[in-house]
């Protein structure tokens, strides 16, 4: 039986509220806990009406909060938005308020548009790669201190938080096998290089303190319905929503509507068919199906799922029948 997890994208829907939103990624998340998930990441986007997990380190001591014994973190932070001292900081806060269940997922893009990344106050222009470093500083800071040490992460110093890479690329797998960390690939909505990344990632592992040997997340969306009509109609939401990033339109997750066809045109909806190649869309047995053929293909070592669905009550549906169709 392979481990499942959930990403939460903490969807702002049309018509609610910030706090609903919230309260709504506490709800998944406890949910998640009663239904055995491995673990609850949240991944951090900024300026996107659609997503409210942009302080990420606030929204995972929310869920750990409300939970006792799932994993949660992040997946993952953007490390280019941010000086590694202070994600190590956060996390280091986060693995003291919820011991032993935290984890950092890294990730290379900045996950926003060139003004709001201005405003984050990073250079993106630079030609120098420092995502190497500054993830190697990272775990100077989560590490036990060094005799001589300048710079110390307090709290974050001999925290332990164990780290993750992220990405849709081979650089990231080739990153995340030279530096012996686990990896998750996202193929929620990058599916492409989903095979040839893990065979990259697998032959060229080299075992570390962290991870003696290559571990294997794959991302995929599930909406799982009752019925396969219901989660076709269900998730003409995400649709409408890779629209509109299509459009360049920011935009609240929209409400599902009964037929996709009224509001993308056939050349929208082919790019977005492409992008949920790995979607697990459909009543349980399905879905059962979809997952059991992913995972034989793949050879992941664990599925972690994103549900987007507009309809909180609808949404935990999708995680307890998920749940069953280990």
């Amino acid at each position: 039986m392979i481990p499942l997890s959930v990403l939460d994208l903490a969807p702002i829907t049309e018509n609610h509220s910030l706090s609903d939103t919230i309260e709504h990624s506490r709800q998944l998340a406890i949910a998640a806990e009663q239904h055995n998930y491995q673990r609850f990441w949240l991944a951090e986007h900024h300026g996107m009406r659609g997503v409210a997990s942009s302080a990420t380190a606030l929204m995972i001591s929310q869920v750990g909060a409300v939970t006792k014994k799932i994993r949660i973190g992040a997946g993952g932070i953007m490390l280019p938005n941010h000086p590694p001292l202070v994600i190590a900081e956060q996390f280091g806060t986060l693995e003291a308020l919820f011991p032993g269940r935290v984890d950092l997922g890294l990730g290379r893009a900045p996950g926003s548009d060139m003004a709001t990344i201005r405003a984050l106050r990073r250079d993106m222009h630079s030609q120098v790669d420092t995502y190497p470093d500054d993830i190697r500083e990272l775990q100077r800071y989560l590490a036990e201190e060094q005799a001589n040490q300048q710079v110390i992460a307090m709290p974050g110093q001999n925290s332990k938080v164990p780290l993750w890479l992220l990405g849709s690329s081979l650089y990231s797998a080739q990153q995340a096998a030279r530096m012996g960390l686990p990896f998750a690939f996202a193929s929620h909505f990058a599916p492409d290089m989903l095979q040839d990344a893990i065979s990259l990632y697998r032959s060229q592992f080299v075992p570390s303190a962290q991870q003696d040997k290559p571990y294997v997340i794959g991302g995929v969306m599930a909406v799982v319905a009752d019925s396969d009509e219901e989660a076709e109609f269900l998730s003409s939401s995400i649709k409408q929503q890779f629209v509109n990033l299509q459009r360049g339109d920011n935009k609240p997750f929209s409400a599902p509507v009964a037929d996709i066809n009224s509001v993308a045109a056939p050349h929208e909806l082919h790019r977005v068919n492409h992008t949920l190649k790995f979607s697990l869309i459909g009543d349980k047995a399905k879905v059962k199906d979809k997952l059991e053929r992913f995972v034989k293909a793949t050879g992941v070592d664990e599925v972690i799922a994103s549900f987007p669905l507009y309809d909180i009550e609808k949404r935990l549906n999708s995680l307890r029948l998920l749940a069953d169709c280990q």
